[in-house]
């Protein structure tokens, strides 16, 4: 029998890295070895477990990545910026630490010559936008993904929309004024917005990474649904028995909502007014069963504590 083909997989015990690491060893089609700080996670042990090699790596350390990478075919590299920004507190200084890492990640992939790398990115939007807005949680993962193109490494960047998760797990901080029910404060208008459950990322790197040949060298774009945030309440107060309204929140009274790194999750509502492109048709053929709001909400409702 021959020998399968390794994926390294980079924040394994991650939302991200998690489901892509699961989707893999679902699959069948790839030899899987995982990347995590702390091998010792019960995340790390299951995984292990249900057959990926185990391996501690950081971003920050040069040694341990070129060992995770070696003798690797492909991978699937995911950043956090938000991990580095509660740590030093400072959006431009995390975003440069992204890059940094992102930089080192690739420069040791292209010295170790893998064949099929995808990336979890996002938009430059100081770029796109001339410098009009910097939103730099997406604008340092924009800048890793042409660094990745710049030194000629085959990539696929995979750009995630908003996440389901975090419509339900913000909302119990949420609550109405009024004391009935519960409010979205998302400053998005009347402009829909596209969603996506990151459990379900999994099988879409994985139907990726099993067709290098028409996927390496594309931008993808995933969103399972696109609703207005009068949509997205009106399926949540059905679905969780109580009156969840849009708060018609304005992108300034967002930012002054005073939580930490809301300036700079307002400038990325600014920017999903512009509308970024998001394919739900290639999202659902990478992976038919992706689901739908109303659906992945079905699955979850439960996970909501009043």
């Amino acid at each position: 029998m021959a020998t399968k083909k390794l994926i390294v997989v980079v924040g394994a015990t991650g939302a991200q890295g998690g489901s892509v690491a699961r989707a893999l060893l679902a699959d069948g089609s790839f030899a899987i070895r995982v990347m995590t700080r702390d091998p010792e996670k019960p995340a790390a042990k299951e995984l292990k477990k249900q057959g990926a090699q185990v391996v501690k790596g950081d971003l920050d350390d040069k040694n341990s990545l070129e060992v995770a990478f070696t003798g690797a075919y492909g991978a699937f590299v995911v950043t956090n910026f938000w991990e580095i920004f509660m740590r030093n507190k400072d959006a431009h200084l995390s975003r440069d630490k992204e890059i940094e890492q992102g930089k080192q990640v690739a420069d040791i992939i292209k010295q170790q010559g893998l064949k099929h790398v995808v990336f979890s990115g996002l938009e430059n939007v100081k770029k796109l936008t001339k410098g009009q807005l910097e939103v730099p949680h997406f604008d340092g993962k924009g800048e890793v993904e042409e660094y990745f193109r710049e030194i000629d490494i085959p990539v696929t960047c995979v750009r995630l929309a908003f996440y389901f998760e975090n419509l339900l797990s913000f909302l119990k901080d949420q609550k109405d004024p009024s004391g009935n029910g519960y409010l979205l404060p998302y400053p998005m208008g009347d402009v829909p917005m596209d969603g996506f459950p990151v459990c379900d990322l999994g099988p879409v790197v994985v139907n990726v990474l099993k067709d290098p040949n028409q996927y390496i060298g594309k931008n993808i774009g995933l969103s399972a649904d696109k609703l207005s945030m009068e949509q997205y309440a009106a399926i949540m107060s059905k679905q969780l028995g109580m009156p969840v309204k849009d708060a018609k929140m304005s992108v300034e009274a967002y930012k002054k909502l005073g939580f930490l790194g809301s300036e700079e999750l307002a400038k990325m509502f600014v920017f999903y007014q512009m509308q970024p492109e998001r394919d739900m048709i290639l999202t659902a053929k990478l992976n038919p069963k992706v689901h739908k709001f109303n659906a992945w909400l079905n699955e979850h409702k439960d996970t909501f504590k009043y």
